[in-house]
């Protein structure tokens, strides 16, 4: 799974507690209990390739109708 920080928050990377994911820069993580837990919290945001294409599409399909 790919995630990135909440915005101005920074998150450990689980094993390396010196060592953080931060709100600049999608990161690819194991899927593990450990990362879940943030994604639940808030404090990471799943980022997925849909989200980054689906704008494209909308305003190419936009434009032919």
């Amino acid at each position: 799974m790919i995630v990135q920080a909440a915005p101005g928050l920074k998150c450990p990377i689980e094993g390396k507690p010196r060592e953080y994911i931060n709100d600049s820069e999608p990161v690819p993580v194991a899927d593990t209990t450990y990362y879940r837990r943030l994604v639940d919290d808030g404090s990471l945001v799943l980022v997925t390739a849909g989200k980054s294409s689906a704008p494209k599409a909308a305003k190419s399909d936009g434009g032919a109708a």
